[in-house]
C-alpha cells in the first residue's frame, strides 16, 4: 500500500514538500512560468548537493553579469564549479536567459550522472520519438540519459521530446519528482535483469 500511494504524489507536491522549489505567496506553483539559468542552478544545487563536490571548492570565477550581490550568485558560482553549467564568451553566464528543455535536460543529466552508452544505444533511444533530430548534438548523450531514467514529461499525443521548447517550471518539477522517486526505489531500471549503464560526468 505505502508504494501505491507514493506513485499517486503530485510531482508539485512532492518537490515542494522537499523543499527543492516554492510556491509563490499567494499558494500558486506557476507551473507554465519559464525557468532562467539562475533558477536552474539554484535548483541543482539544491537537489544534487552541489556544494559538497569537492570542485567546488575552487575560487569563485569573475562573472560580469552576476555580482556578489545578486540572489543566486553562490549557486551560479557552484554550478559553474563543478563543471553541471557553463559561462558564455567574455566570461558572462547570463542569469536570466530561459533555457529550453534540451538545455535544462540535458544540464539535469550532467548534474546526475551521464550514462556513457555507445553511439548506437544513444541512437535507439532517441529513435522513439519523432522530433529527436532536433536535440542540439552535444546534448544527445546527456537527454538519452535523462529519458532512460524516466526524468523527461514526454508530450502523451505526440510522443514527443520537444526539446526546442521553453522549460517550465511544471517540467523542471517532472523531472525533479522522478529523480525522488529514484532516490526511494534506486534499482527500479527500465530492464530489470540489466546492469545499470556506466555512469560519467561530461558532456
Amino acid at each position: 500500500m505505502a508504494v501505491k500511494a507514493q506513485q499517486i504524489i503530485d510531482p508539485i507536491d512532492r518537490v515542494v514538500s522537499a523543499g527543492l522549489m516554492n510556491k509563490d505567496a499567494s499558494g500558486n506553483f506557476n507551473a507554465e512560468g519559464l525557468v532562467s539559468r539562475a533558477d536552474l542552478a539554484v535548483i541543482l544545487v539544491k537537489t544534487f548537493g552541489l556544494e559538497r563536490r569537492k570542485t567546488a571548492q575552487k575560487p569563485d570565477r569573475e562573472l560580469p553579469d552576476v555580482p556578489k550581490s545578486y540572489w543566486a550568485y553562490s549557486a551560479i558560482q557552484t554550478a559553474l564549479k563543478t563543471g553541471t553549467m557553463s559561462g558564455y564568451r567574455d566570461g558572462m553566464f547570463f542569469p536570466n536567459q530561459r533555457v529550453t528543455r534540451a538545455e535544462a535536460l540535458a544540464i539535469f543529466a550532467q548534474a546526475y550522472g551521464v550514462f556513457q552508452f555507445p553511439d548506437p544505444s544513444i541512437s535507439e533511444i532517441l529513435a522513439k520519438y519523432p522530433d529527436a533530430g532536433e536535440i542540439p548534438n552535444w546534448a544527445r548523450k546527456s537527454i538519452a540519459t535523462a529519458l532512460y531514467e524516466g526524468f523527461v514529461n514526454i508530450d502523451l499525443v505526440t510522443n514527443k521530446i520537444n526539446p526546442l521548447k521553453p522549460m517550465t517550471r511544471g517540467d523542471i518539477a517532472y523531472a525533479l519528482s522522478k529523480y525522488l522517486e529514484r532516490q526511494v526505489r534506486p534499482t527500479s531500471l527500465p530492464v530489470p535483469d540489466e546492469e545499470p549503464p556506466n555512469r560519467g560526468m561530461g558532456r
